[in-house]
């Protein structure tokens, strides 16, 4: 992997209207809106953006996010996290992700949830 001060932008996409399965009427308490409010108050390195987006489709599966950065990189679309067990391991994953050239983080570098929970692999835009 490549030193992340090196690296392009990536972004880090949270989608804020999941439930979870929960009967959330508060739109605020809603996992997917907690889970970006944890990440925001996270560490997250330099060269990550956090971005709030509505309903990924993926509803029935936990709270999902997506890393992606650039045309150059794979996108992956990770679920079945919470807001309060997985913000340190989504850091973990996204802090491995930056530091990519194509956003292909060995399996066994991967965070153990980030293996068993990809929803989506994505190939680069000039592939």
């Amino acid at each position: 992997m490549r030193d992340v001060t090196e690296t392009a932008p990536v972004e880090l996409l949270v989608c804020t209207t999941c439930r979870r399965g929960l009967p959330v009427e508060d739109d605020a308490q809603r996992p997917g809106t907690l889970l970006h409010k944890a990440l925001a108050a996270a560490d997250l390195p330099e060269g990550i953006t956090l971005k709030p987006v509505e309903c990924l489709s993926n509803c029935d599966q936990g709270c999902s996010i997506v890393l992606r950065g650039g045309p150059s990189r794979w996108t992956f679309v990770y679920e079945n996290l919470n807001e309060s067990d997985h913000v340190e391991i989504i850091v973990e994953g996204a802090t491995k992700y930056l530091a990519t050239e194509d956003g292909l983080v060995k399996w066994r570098d991967r965070p153990e949830h980030f293996r068993k929970n990809c929803a989506a692999r994505i190939p680069p835009i000039g592939a």
